[in-house]
C-alpha cells in the first residue's frame, strides 16, 4: 500500500519533517485500509459528488490544490517575508490530507462513486481528523483539515488553513459554477 501511496503523492517529498513525511503518509494508508475504495479509484472518481457530470478526478483536483497552496505560500513568503510566517510543511501536509476522509465518505456503486452511508452522518473533514490524529498527524495539520472546507467557516483559520482552503475552493467553484 505505501507503493501506490506514494504512486498517487509524489508531493509527499515536499514534505521536509520526515516525521510529518511519515504521518502524512500513515494517515492515506489507514484511511484507504478502511475503505471501500482503492488507489486506483482516486483516480476515476470525481472529486466531488456536488458537480454533475464531473470529468476531474479526485488525484487531479487534489494534486492541483497541493500545487496552488504550495505556490500560493511561496509567492506570499516572497513578498511578505517575516511579516507573515508561513510554515510550508504544514501547508503541503494540510494540502495532502485535507480531502483524506473522502476515501471514507465515498464509495463505488454500480461503478460510480456515491456517498457512503458513514458519508451521510459525517463529512470529509471529520473522518479526515479523526484518522490524521489517530496516526500523530499535528494539530496545525489537523486544524487544516478541519477549517478547510464549509465547517471551517465556523473557525478561526490560521495563515496556512487559508492558503489550503482558497486553493481548495479556486479548483472546486469554477467547475460547481461553470455555465
Amino acid at each position: 500500500m505505501r507503493d501506490e501511496i506514494r504512486a498517487l503523492w509524489p508531493e509527499l517529498d515536499w514534505i521536509q519533517d520526515p516525521a510529518l513525511r511519515e504521518a502524512t503518509t500513515r494517515t492515506w494508508e489507514v484511511a484507504l485500509s478502511r475503505s471501500p475504495l482503492t488507489p486506483d479509484d482516486l483516480n476515476e472518481i470525481p472529486f466531488t459528488l456536488l458537480v454533475k457530470d464531473l470529468d476531474v478526478t479526485f488525484m487531479e483536483h487534489k494534486r492541483a490544490v497541493v500545487h496552488i497552496a504550495r505556490r500560493s505560500a511561496e509567492a506570499m513568503t516572497e513578498f511578505f517575508g517575516g511579516k507573515l510566517p508561513i510554515h510550508p510543511d504544514t501547508v503541503i501536509a494540510g494540502a495532502i490530507l485535507a480531502d483524506v476522509g473522502k476515501v471514507l465518505e465515498y464509495e463505488k456503486r454500480d461503478g460510480k462513486a456515491v456517498q457512503s452511508p458513514r458519508g451521510e452522518m459525517l463529512r470529509h473533514p471529520f473522518t479526515g481528523v479523526a484518522v490524521a490524529m489517530e496516526c500523530g498527524v499535528p494539530d496545525e495539520v489537523c486544524h487544516i483539515i478541519a477549517a478547510h472546507a464549509a465547517e471551517g467557516d465556523l473557525v478561526k483559520r490560521t495563515t496556512e488553513a487559508y492558503i489550503v482552503h482558497h486553493a481548495d475552493f479556486m479548483s472546486y467553484l469554477p467547475f460547481k459554477n461553470r455555465r
